[in-house]
């Protein structure tokens, strides 16, 4: 089943960024965009290195992106593979009728540290802008607007037993975002999602 979850919209940054909340289930759309249901055929993904890393092993580091689900080596590229993973899987979950190339910058990647993870466990915060472009005309479909993914991070021994059944956050954040940007595809067209079913996200 589609769940709906509660829509906010704000002004972000300056009058032509939209804001769209998003929770770990699926969202219902047609209050906040009118879309057309839409066909994924390319996307860019950017990670600006303007965003700052932080590696410090504290409760709540400070840093535009904190990720510890992978080892030690380039953030930027890490969180862009995870972007670049789900977006793929988006694009098979949902087949719309409008082909359209999807544009993200992301501007938050703050998942948790290991000391929050072996403890009280936190939030993944993680934030983006989300454009979808008429692959035919180049136009916009909807204005640029901002995506607010956040998802509630599992801590002490929830985390352990979901690390032991192979549920990691790399695995947890990829399938959530999957969620997301395929509910963003489906515009206003939800039952694409019904259709697709509660697993189509790992096929």
């Amino acid at each position: 089943m589609i769940c709906a979850a509660m829509m906010v919209l704000a002004t972000a940054g300056c009058a032509t960024v939209d804001t769209a909340s998003r929770n770990a289930v699926r969202v219902d759309l047609s209050a906040t965009h009118a879309a057309p249901s839409m066909r994924l055929v390319d996307y860019e993904v950017r990670v600006p290195e303007t965003l700052r890393v932080s590696e410090a092993n504290l409760y709540y580091p400070q840093g535009d992106i904190v990720w510890r689900g992978e080892p030690m080596g380039d953030r930027y590229a890490q969180v862009k593979a995870i972007f670049d993973t789900s977006l793929g899987r988006a694009g098979r979950v949902v087949a719309g009728d409008l082909p359209v190339v999807a544009r993200i910058e992301v501007k938050r990647f703050h998942a948790i540290s290991e000391k929050a993870r072996y403890t009280v466990g936190g939030v993944h915060s993680i934030t983006f802008d989300l454009t979808f472009v008429d692959a035919g005309t180049g136009l916009p479909v909807v204005p640029t607007y901002e995506v607010r993914a956040d998802l509630q991070g599992y801590g002490g021994k929830q985390a352990m037993l979901a690390e032991a059944r192979g549920v990691t956050q790399k695995y947890r954040i990829t399938r959530h975002l999957t969620d997301v940007l395929a509910q963003e595809l489906a515009g206003s067209d939800t039952a694409l999602l019904a259709l697709a079913g509660p697993d189509a996200a790992l096929r």
